[in-house]
């Protein structure tokens, strides 16, 4: 019996193990090839040789010269803007304004500079996921680069179009072109020196609204995404799990939940390229990242973003690496000077800036693994399969645990399972349930020393074996009801159920247990290195 026993319960494993593999995608991320060498840490950014003229960017001839240029050919000093000094140069106001778009009103705050003149330039700040109030983004960079001479403009996010299931990001973008019109008409600005910035989710927008407009002046591309946003997901999530130390089994669970369609035009979003986007701009970029942003592709963007704009003819491309920086490009909770800095004398500085040496500078990133399509998940390929498998599952466990209650009231007609039964059958369900629930916690757990960037062995290697030894239990438990069954149909005198509503019980508790068990394969609980 032990024999046949622990011979059923490794022959069990294993398959679940084979169907694990087989049934969804695996994943093996490409590394980074080609990363680009940093020569110089220092981000600051000043008018220089200029190799090739950025399109539509030349020298104004009625522009006094600077005399702190060499006066040489290959250089191009370009014109600073009316009233561009360094941060903290100016004094500020703040105005609030209304913005007029399709179907909707929203705010938007203006922080403009006292006593820098006219002509000044403008910028657009254009949110990242949330909500988006100006009354919370944005307000160290609006007010430090209105100090400078920039007239910065920060509108309240449209909501009422903006959901976690639904974001059209073409939309968004026409969205904030109305801010901009609103700033183009603001006295004291120059209308066509007006540029936007974009954070983060912003960065699938901004490219957007330079393509959709050519007048607008430049675009600040901070913390981007670049890739679509399902790449994102997949390699922000391969990134915190990798910090965290996660065993390689549980990367398997990533394609697969990220992969998944969902019903409708729910999360159509997720698959927005903004690479044409990117091809048809071709305004001076200035993209910065913060190198301790482990979601972000920092290497991989700068290419993406350099190849599309080189294809569409432009290569005025300035970028930035921030030692440390976080997402928001922050270290201990504030924004890094040196952003607002650069981001200034590069708007200051153009068009001599927008292909001014170095093009790229900073702190050296690191990036391991590219950010690559995912791979479509087969057999639970959309929510609706994992949906309907979940609850046919639990579905057939509450039929059979009722099923059972009955035929223990009417046990003494006869109705009931076979002596021996009862405890194998229990340990099954109850040992797949106690998985299933175990499986959920532990990710809910990692995912927390994830996003907190944390690690903790006791709860990442230790919860994963904890996780694997109950779904162990529950395949030894199966195991042995099993072999029982076989020995009570050994005996012609016995039956496995005596009544009907027994038998619907015991088949309909072993089949949700069983639909469970193939479920947690799924999910890389059996993994053996198949």
């Amino acid at each position: 019996m032990l024999f046949r026993t622990t011979a059923t319960a490794a022959a069990g494993a294993v398959a679940l193990a084979f169907l694990g593999a087989v049934m969804g995608p695996s994943w093996d991320p490409e590394p980074v090839v080609d990363v680009p060498v940093v020569d110089t840490a220092d981000t600051t950014v000043a008018p220089g040789v200029v190799t090739e003229p950025a399109p539509g960017a030349g020298t104004d001839p009625a522009s006094p010269a600077d005399p702190a240029s060499p006066a040489d050919p290959g250089v191009d000093v370009g014109r600073r803007p009316s009233g561009v000094a360094p941060v903290g140069t100016y004094p500020v106001t703040r105005t609030v304004v209304d913005v007029e778009l399709d179907g909707a009103v929203v705010q938007a705050q203006i922080t403009q500079p006292v006593g820098a003149g006219d002509d000044l330039p403008g910028m657009v700040f254009v949110h990242g996921a949330g909500t988006g109030r100006f009354a919370d983004a944005f307000r160290a960079q609006a007010r430090a680069l209105a100090t400078a001479g920039i007239v910065t403009m920060v509108p309240d996010k449209r909501l009422d179009t903006y959901s976690t299931v639904h974001r059209d990001y073409p939309a968004m973008a026409r969205d904030y072109a109305r801010s901009v019109d609103v700033l183009r008409r603001r006295p004291g600005v120059d209308p066509a020196a007006v540029g936007v910035y974009g954070e983060s989710e912003g960065c699938w927008i901004v490219p957007v609204m330079t393509a959709e407009d050519p007048l607008l002046a430049f675009a600040v591309l901070v913390s981007a995404p670049v890739v679509p946003p399902r790449q994102q997901a997949a390699f922000a999530a391969g990134a915190y799990l990798r910090n965290t130390d996660v065993p390689s089994g549980v990367f398997r669970a990533i394609p697969r939940a990220v992969g998944l369609g969902f019903p409708g035009d729910a999360f159509a979003y997720a698959d927005f390229d903004v690479s044409p986007y990117q091809r048809r701009t071709t305004q001076p970029v200035f993209m910065a990242y913060g190198t301790g942003d482990a979601s972000m592709p920092l290497v991989q963007g700068v290419q993406q973003l350099r190849a599309d704009l080189a294809a569409g003819g432009n290569d005025a491309l300035t970028v930035r690496y921030y030692a440390g920086a976080d997402h928001g490009i922050r270290r201990d909770g504030s924004v890094v000077p040196a952003l607002e800095r650069d981001i200034a004398a590069w708007v200051g500085g153009l068009p001599a800036t927008a292909t001014a040496a170095p093009w790229i500078a900073g702190a050296q990133p690191v990036q391991l693994f590219r950010a690559d399509p995912l791979p479509s998940p087969r057999w639970f390929g959309t929510v609706d399969a994992v949906l309907t498998t979940v609850v046919t599952a639990a579905v057939a466990l509450v039929v059979g645990a009722l099923a059972l209650l009955t035929a223990r009231v009417l046990r003494r007609r006869g109705h009931g399972l076979a002596p021996g039964l009862a405890e194998p059958l229990v340990g099954l369900v109850l040992g797949t349930v106690l998985t299933v629930g175990a499986l959920v916690g532990y990710l809910v757990s990692v995912a927390r020393l994830a996003l907190d960037y944390e690690r903790n062995t006791w709860v990442v290697q230790g919860g994963w074996i904890g996780v694997r030894v109950l779904g162990l239990v529950a395949v030894v438990a199966g195991a042995v009801l099993v072999q029982r069954i076989r020995d009570v149909r050994a005996d012609p005198q016995v039956r496995v159920a005596r009544g009907a509503i027994a038998g619907i019980g015991l088949w309909s508790l072993a089949a949700g247990a069983v639909i469970l068990l193939v479920t947690l394969a799924y999910w890389g609980v059996y993994q053996l290195g198949i």
